[in-house]
């Protein structure tokens, strides 16, 4: 099994020393002929990681209102942008152009509008260059490593475009009792009440794929959601730090259709970058992981082949997800249906719309998951800890239950 990098946040909020904005400011716009219009500008906040990054552009038309937009811009180095969002985005060998979609083509005078892209480079990932907008140049030159940074920086945290959901979590922690009764017909049902040494055996492996770091994994018997005991991982921040225990259970007769139930409690406050908590392998994909974590300080799901998330990782899209509570035991069900190719997601026993795939593709949900046909077999389940950039996180997870038919909480 192989973990891969998936990409870091995306700029809902700018994470010092990671993001820098690259900002053309020019003189002309009109959406007929290429006049001048005073203020044109055009800022480019990219979040850079090794072979890979994200990008928030940013469309200010200035003086000169706009009801449709094409904004143009060219790569220094080897990047290549694999999807967007907010645009209908395309590339050409260095220059991308990006086109509004039916719903955020109109700028008023003075206003704005924000799409996003994700991409690829190999040797070398420049600012980039020649900035226009409908045909008319915003002072395209990027900055160069003498440009001065703005006098008032942007905040740390700035509010979502779309408020989130009105309805949060509960706030009352959830009874803390044994598993269900129906937990004991499914095909995997485990309270780790059978550990007996400090490291998970048994039933359960210790990994750490690709590399290994300060991530760890223990049977604790302290913290428990019921029972004696529950397994603990401490998990640092960096790609190198993850660990997993996996199942050593057959999962095969699960079925196309699996349900599961896993009681998780964490210390903090999910993070602006990606991180994954539960993962399992898709046959049909390579073996590539499905990854249950979270991004922009919530829930989300990511296909590692593809690195596709559900919800869509624009602020509408991540307003309908939520955030999974810390300092007390939180029940998080799933299920994944690989004949209709369908997911669905429960947090305390609440339907999260955000990160339900119902196999229609619906703009800031899963437009982005169905990008292609998506029919998962899993093979296994693994519970741990994967951070992508910043974030550390101490988690437990105690009476976990995987079977053919909804368990519950």
């Amino acid at each position: 099994m192989t973990i891969f990098r998936a990409r870091p946040a995306l700029t809902l909020a700018v994470v010092a020393g990671l993001a820098a904005a690259v900002t053309a400011t020019g003189t002309a716009l009109l959406t007929g002929p290429a006049t001048a219009a005073q203020g044109c500008r055009v800022d480019y906040t990219p979040n850079q990681w090794p072979g890979g990054f994200t990008a928030t552009v940013k469309i200010s038309p200035g003086d000169t209102a706009v009801s449709g937009w094409t904004v143009t811009w060219t790569y220094a180095g080897d990047e290549r942008v694999t999807n967007g969002w907010n645009a209908t985005v395309s590339q050409s060998g260095s220059a991308v152009t990006a086109r509004s979609l039916s719903y955020n083509g109109s700028i008023p005078a003075g206003g704005s509008a924000e799409f996003g892209v994700q991409g690829t480079f190999g040797s070398s990932g420049g600012a980039p260059t020649g900035f226009s907008l409908n045909g008319v140049p915003c002072n395209g030159a990027g900055p160069t490593p003498t440009t001065p940074p703005p006098t008032t920086p942007p905040p740390t945290t700035p509010p979502p475009t779309t408020p989130p959901p009105t309805t949060p979590p509960p706030t009352t922690p959830p009874p803390t009792t044994p598993p269900p009764a129906g937990c004991a017909g499914a095909v995997l049902c485990d309270g780790f009440e059978n550990q007996s040494g400090s490291t998970p055996s048994g039933d359960w492996t210790v990994v750490s794929p690709d590399c290994s770091g300060a991530g760890t994994a223990t049977i604790d018997t302290t913290t428990t959601h019921s029972g004696s005991r529950a397994v603990r991982i401490n998990g640092a921040a960096g790609y190198c730090n993850h660990v997993f225990i996996r199942s050593t259970k057959n999962l095969s007769g699960v079925g196309s259709v699996r349900y599961a139930r896993i009681w998780v409690r964490h210390t903090t406050a999910q993070p602006t970058d990606h991180t994954t908590m539960i993962t399992m392998a898709d046959a049909a994909d390579g073996n590539r992981d499905l990854r249950l974590g979270g991004q922009n300080g919530a829930l989300q799901w990511n296909r590692a082949s593809d690195d596709a998330t559900l919800p869509e990782q624009s602020p509408a899209g991540v307003a309908q997800s939520l955030p999974l509570p810390t300092n007390r035991w939180a029940c998080v069900e799933f299920m994944v249906d690989g004949a209709a190719g369908q997911l669905r997601t429960w947090l305390d026993g609440t339907a999260v719309t955000g990160l339900t795939a119902d196999g229609v593709p619906t703009h800031d949900i899963d437009g982005q998951w169905y990008n292609r046909t998506w029919r998962p077999q899993l093979t296994d389940l693994k519970l741990g800890w994967e951070s992508y950039g910043g974030g550390a996180d101490t988690l437990w997870y105690d009476d976990v239950a995987v079977g053919s038919s909804r368990i519950g909480c």
